[in-house]
């Protein structure tokens, strides 16, 4: 198996080479050129494995340059006692039909951790494989949880530094806490005058500034990305929906075969691409249901086959959807049309003109596997209090996948049984929650945290109680087109300390 950029077929690399590189020369995504097959009798025989196990085998499958035996040690650590609860992803029955994948009880509350607990083992063992000797300096562009996730598994990894930029303003208060109290020699975290869009931008700028790469290659330093244009990112979060599915055969609940839907909600389109590969392996997965909050880009996608980026951005109670440009959706395109030059187009269109509009193939193709729908943050708010009432407390983004997947059910009479993904902890928005629920939000981050954890009848959890005693080390809020200067002193300060 090899992987090729979406904007190049020809252009053909390793996934250990895909791994180092984050992201193509040309600016596309790297995707394999061939999505493996996972029988029912696989699926059986995971359902007797540990969550490690079953990861392992999943990224085998991708991963040739690996040996399951490799894949299995990086798993085992990752998702060690000391990180993870040993039923790592557990799910929840909800009601009747829906079941709560919890994918929040990581080392920094968020579904990131799945990925960013693993790719530091892929992408050092990847620099190794593909005989790179030089520092890798990861860059991150985060609406959130991505930020944190990627700082605490990068946080002193020999060989790498980490740069994390997050909106200012456009992230919760409990995750730029996460964020900028952060321990480590290899971390530097700063905030952009703008929305993750503009911040975003600003970091794939910096991958495609050739005059820059030169500069860090003469210091023997290159680039590297953990935001999901990595398929070292994307490829862990395919497990996930595997043991998924085996928790609902080990819960009696479907038996193997039986289709499911899943329920995603997501604004980089990462989460629910994960969801479709597993799909177009053999999961018997009917339906994906793309969740969003007001910033509804996505949803009109789904329906219209227009991608459409000029619109008003919103600061909502579910930041880390807050997103405009789904950088992941080049790579459905891509694996559905075939055509890396039709995809091609679509990116110089959206690049000039902020919006494209798909083939009437492709469209059909899309709306075979998806459905989608969004809500706003009142009806959002709504969904909390009349889940807390049934039992069960969510936090902001999955309450928009649990308000979409309702509507969903009374539009179309689907009954399927369905996981519906939790991507955070509600202790990570807490004022959001608390408000939800009809409460009182007064006083420090802290005081809302206990309110909350009082009326939740939960504590809070260890990684966010923490934060009490941390200093907060990173204060710096710089403009967009001046991020690069940001980056290339810190690593000027990271080779200076490791002279």
């Amino acid at each position: 198996m090899k992987y090729c950029s979406t904007r190049d077929s020809a252009h053909l690399v390793t996934d250990a080479q895909a791994i180092v590189s984050g992201l193509a020369p040309d600016g596309g995504l790297y995707v394999p050129t061939d999505i493996p097959a996972l029988t029912l009798a696989d699926i059986k025989s995971l359902c007797a494995c540990s969550y490690a196990e079953r990861a392992a085998d999943i990224m085998a499958r991708f991963l040739p340059s690996f040996t399951y035996a490799e894949l299995l040690g990086f798993a085992q650590r990752a998702y060690a006692g000391d990180k993870f609860p040993p039923l790592a992803a557990p799910v929840v029955p909800l009601s009747d039909t829906a079941h709560i994948l919890e994918l929040f009880h990581g080392p920094t509350c968020a579904f990131k951790d799945f990925a960013l607990q693993m790719l530091p083992y892929l992408l050092t063992s990847s620099m190794r494989k593909t005989g790179v000797t030089d520092r890798v300096c990861i860059l991150v562009a985060t609406s959130g949880d991505t930020g944190k996730a990627a700082l605490c598994g990068f946080a002193d990894v020999a060989g790498a530094s980490i740069c994390v930029f997050y909106p200012d303003g456009g992230v919760s208060n409990m995750q730029r806490l996460q964020m900028v109290t952060q321990s480590g020699k290899n971390v530097m975290v700063c905030a952009i005058n703008g929305n993750f869009d503009d911040t975003q931008n600003a970091v794939k700028r910096i991958f495609a500034d050739t005059s820059f790469a030169a500069s860090l290659k003469a210091r023997d330093v290159r680039l590297s990305s953990a935001n999901s244009i990595n398929w070292g990112r994307l490829v862990p979060q395919i497990a996930y929906y595997v043991s998924g599915y085996c928790e609902l055969i080990n819960q009696g609940v479907v038996t193997p075969g039986d289709a499911i839907n899943a329920c995603v909600p997501t604004g980089n389109f990462g989460d629910i691409l994960a969801a479709w590969f597993a799909k177009r392996m053999g999961l018997p997965l009917k339906t994906l249901i793309c969740a969003s909050n007001s910033n509804n880009v996505l949803t009109d996608f789904l329906e219209t086959g227009m991608y459409d980026r000029n619109r008003p951005f919103h600061y909502t109670t579910s930041p880390s959807m807050d997103i405009l440009i789904s950088s992941n959706l080049e790579r459905l395109l891509y694996l559905l049309s075939g055509s890396d030059t039709e995809v091609a187009g679509y990116m110089a269109q959206l690049a000039s003109d902020a919006r494209y509009t798909v083939s009437p193939a492709l469209f059909d193709a899309i709306r075979k596997d998806f459905a989608c729908g969004f809500c706003g943050d009142a009806e959002a708010a709504s969904t909390i209090a009349a889940t807390f009432r049934e039992g069960y407390l969510p936090d902001t983004h999955t309450a928009v996948a649990l308000n979409v997947y309702e509507a969903y059910k009374k539009r179309t009479g689907d009954l399927t049984q369905t996981l519906v993904v939790s991507t955070a902890s509600p202790f990570k928005f807490p004022a959001s929650v608390l408000k939800a629920l009809g409460q009182p939000v007064a006083g420090g981050d802290f005081q809302v945290l206990d309110r909350l954890s009082a009326i939740a009848g939960q504590p809070v959890p260890l990684q966010l109680d923490e934060l009490r005693n941390k200093r907060e080390r990173f204060s710096d809020t710089v403009p967009p087109e001046v991020i690069r200067i940001a980056v290339d002193r810190f690593v000027n300060a990271q080779l200076e300390g490791n002279a």
